[in-house]
């Protein structure tokens, strides 16, 4: 049995034609979920990178494992809290990974016999990197039953897709960089800017038009597509696609201009925590399937392991492959096989980065309180109806405020049932840390000679790229 669980970095669900996308980003994603099941409504419950992550590998969000902020030097994941690669390799799976992760926290290179960093000699990994990396392994490894991680970076802020890719998503007839096109004015004066500029802005160019940008993401997602497809096509070179559970899914999504976020990660709106999930498993996992109902990323860590006891029960030790204590995901088999509609009522999010948030979505309702609106302006409580307004524009919480009220409750007694009298690890980041994504604008700032107040009052692109190079 060979399981290769991918990481697509920051893909958001409907950018697929499988999550009604009608561009062609994902042919060959379209053809593995003809092969295998497409979980239609799936969550992040904890966002970004690190805190995601970190759920998927524990099967425990982030109130569980106190780990909620991403860049946070305050956090710390405990060696005794059971880790998906360090409970199959020592069930007798081979395990390794392609990723850059342990750069981020050390707990991510934890259980495997083989971790490759796809860290080059610069921030952005190509797919090309992941798959020459990871395929002279695969072969070396076909006869192992083996768990391998890989992380595919390729739709992450910068989009640098190679230039043939673009043409299929952006009209031939506009100029990205006409002077007379505003409508990159919103991004440009918004109080993020000092941190995208260099990590974004620049790289690409003086672009006008933001609809560019979001042609950019969509070529990313071709590339990242193709990339795929060669991994397949090396799968099946190999002779080894029926022995193979394929796992593939958004470790977030990406807000494209919508509600004040410009190509990031933030925000518990539907384009960043709503994610794709995919599977393939032949012979295993019906052909076509759609699951309908909620499920979250943590019910990852208990459907690996319980594919591995239904599928090798007298091969391997399955002593190390119980479902944990305290698990906060839920196996998917049961909505596999059709017997459940999802692995959730309701899913709780929750994201300290940017802003510090948490939220409740129901299949109707998306409840959100914020506690620190960070560099956005945002309401304390935000209420959608994401049956009639499923682009979040119309927030209810005023005209119906005990709905809100009894949200807000909701919140407030899961936070209290999942700490059982621990402290809150959110709270404990802003009071004694502040808000990473803030912290770093801050020292951006400081670097130019401004502060954050100062820049708060008159976030002007000119006034920032004026003291920027004064300073430099």
């Amino acid at each position: 049995m060979k399981i290769i669980m991918i990481s697509l970095d920051t893909l958001r669900a409907s950018r697929l034609s499988g999550y009604g996308y009608a561009k062609p980003t994902s042919p060959h994603m379209d053809r593995i979920v003809a092969q295998g099941v497409l979980f239609e409504r799936a969550y992040a419950a904890d966002i970004p990178t690190e805190v995601a992550h970190t759920g998927i590998f524990t099967g425990k969000i982030g109130l569980t494992t106190g780990v909620v902020s991403h860049g946070s030097e305050l956090t710390h994941l405990p060696k005794s809290v059971p880790w998906l690669p360090t409970m199959l390799r020592s069930a007798g799976f081979t395990t390794s990974a392609v990723d850059n992760l342990y750069q981020l926290k050390e707990w991510f290179a934890r259980g495997y016999r083989y971790y490759t960093n796809s860290v080059g000699g610069n921030r952005w990994i190509d797919g090309v990197t992941v798959n020459e990396l990871a395929f002279p392994w695969i072969e070396a490894h076909r006869e192992d039953h083996f768990f391998l991680f890989l992380h595919y970076w390729d739709a992450h802020t910068p989009y640098l897709p190679p230039a043939d890719y673009v043409p299929e998503f952006y009209d031939s007839g506009r100029d990205p960089y006409d002077p007379a096109n505003r409508s990159m004015e919103r991004a440009y004066n918004h109080p993020a800017y000092p941190f995208f500029k260099h990590h974004h802005y620049d790289l690409v160019g003086p672009v006008t038009d933001s609809a560019y940008y979001n042609a950019l993401y969509d070529a990313e997602i071709r590339y990242l597509d193709d990339r795929l497809k060669e991994l397949d096509d090396h799968l099946a070179k190999l002779g080894i696609v029926e022995d193979t559970l394929l796992i593939l899914f958004g470790d977030h999504g990406e807000s494209l201009t919508e509600h004040d976020i410009y190509w990031d990660h933030c925000g518990l709106y539907e384009p960043t925590v709503h994610v794709p999930l995919i599977m393939r498993w032949p012979g295993r996992i019906p052909s076509g399937k759609r699951v309908h109902g909620l499920v979250q990323q943590v019910d990852l860590l208990p459907t690996v392991l319980e594919s591995i006891r239904q599928e090798l029960p007298s091969h391997i030790d399955l002593a190390p492959l119980a479902d944990p204590i305290g698990l906060d995901g839920k196996s998917l088999w049961p909505a596999i096989r059709g017997e459940a509609e999802g692995t959730a009522e309701k899913v709780f999010l929750s994201e300290c980065a940017w802003q510090a948030a948490r939220a409740i979505r129901t299949p109707r309702y998306k409840f959100i309180r914020t506690y620190d609106a960070g560099p956005f302006t945002r309401p304390p409580r935000e209420l959608y109806d994401l049956i009639a307004d499923p682009a979040e524009n119309d927030n209810l919480a005023d005209q119906l405020p005990e709905l809100a009220d009894q949200f807000e409750q909701e919140i407030g007694d899961w936070v209290s049932s999942k700490l059982g009298g621990r402290e809150d690890p959110m709270m404990r980041q802003l009071a004694e840390a502040g808000l990473p994504f803030r912290r770093r604008i801050e020292q951006i700032l400081s670097a130019s000679g401004m502060s954050w107040d100062e820049w708060q009052r008159d976030p002007r692109r000119e006034r920032f790229d004026q003291a920027a190079s004064s300073c430099h």
